[in-house]
């Protein structure tokens, strides 16, 4: 995808819409940054822009696809918008966009390390700042369940309902191969015969961890990688964050040595001391989480596999799939 007539492109458009932010911006190069699977990011090197700007994230709708759903960076550069400036909630700064073919936002470069701490070798990360950077994060998580969408410039999204977000996740079950959803069913119907009362919609992130971060030392700099966002339930959040500690036991943690994260009700306690509010139905939210983290991993597997690309990781998820939905059921009993 990163082709030179795109990265050209890119450039150019780059230059115009940099020129609507900052009437003097030059840009000085583009090039490509790692990033997801759902949008492309680049780097641009701009001149004659306010100080601390001179490199900026440019995040891309794949070329070539319709940008909707996760592919939709303009729909992420929204929510961003609107979270900036909220107490407690650290995104990066949308300084411009374009709304060409493909689309692109510009953000502000914000330094700091994008790790999951159970997806990495044990010492990646020191353990005292993978613990407060977890607690750090669950407290954030609380600031921007108390943001008031009413009155933001993404207050017009419709909310997703719990019924919802089963079916979305049962939508991804049945592109999947026989072998990577079998029983999933049975979890589907359990959790649609036992959802709990909803709470107010908030923002939700929909991937909430510490690898959906960028962190320096000991606190969370900027949360980031918003293609799944929405208005919904904010424990579906919550239990995300806590299925990424030592004793949920991810299944693609790459060592059972402890990480240094907080354990799940110490990181429960520090979101519901900062919200104000407590959680009930927790082990429901957590059944769902179980079911998602299958249908997911279910999807990148058929990816590697389409692509030639399956990995260690892929191979060693596989068999975990049967598992996670075996404990989501137990859950819900």
């Amino acid at each position: 995808m990163n082709s030179p007539e795109l990265l050209s492109d890119l450039t150019g458009r780059t230059a115009v819409a940099a020129r609507r932010w900052a009437p003097e911006a030059v840009v000085q190069g583009v090039e490509p940054l790692t990033g997801g699977t759902s949008s492309l990011t680049y780097v641009a090197a701009l001149s004659g822009v306010p100080a601390g700007h001179e490199r900026v994230v440019l995040k891309v709708s794949p070329p070539g696809l319709a940008p909707v759903r996760n592919r939709d960076v303009l729909r992420q550069g929204r929510i961003m918008r609107a979270l900036s400036d909220r107490p407690g909630v650290r995104v990066p700064a949308v300084l411009f966009h374009d709304e060409g073919d493909p689309p692109f936002v510009a953000m502000e470069l914000v330094p700091g390390q994008c790790v999951e701490p159970v997806l990495v070798p044990r010492g990646t990360v020191p353990a005292e700042h993978v613990r407060a950077r977890a607690l750090d994060a669950a407290r954030m998580l609380a600031a921007l369940h108390r943001v008031d969408p009413l009155g933001t410039t993404a207050s017009e999204e419709p909310v997703v309902s719990l019924t919802d977000e089963i079916d979305r996740w049962t939508r991804a079950f049945t592109t999947v191969p026989e072998d990577l959803r079998a029983g999933h069913e049975k979890v589907a119907e359990r959790l649609h015969a036992t959802v709990p009362p909803a709470m107010a919609p908030v923002f939700t992130h929909g991937d909430y961890r510490l690898g959906n971060t960028l962190c320096e030392a000991d606190r969370v700099t900027a949360v980031i990688d918003w293609e799944i966002w929405s208005l919904g339930d904010p424990r579906v959040d919550v239990t995300w964050l806590t299925f990424f500690t030592d004793e949920a036991r991810h299944p693609a943690s790459v060592s059972e040595e402890p990480t240094g994260m907080p354990g799940k009700a110490e990181l429960l306690d520090a979101y519901q001391e900062s919200r104000g509010e407590p959680l009930a139905d927790l082990g429901w939210f957590e059944a769902l989480t179980k079911y998602k983290e299958s249908a997911a991993t279910a999807l990148l597997i058929k990816r590697a596999r389409k692509s030639g690309q399956l990995k260690e990781m892929h191979r060693r998820m596989q068999p975990a799939l049967p598992v996670l939905l075996a404990e989501a059921l137990e859950l819900l009993r």
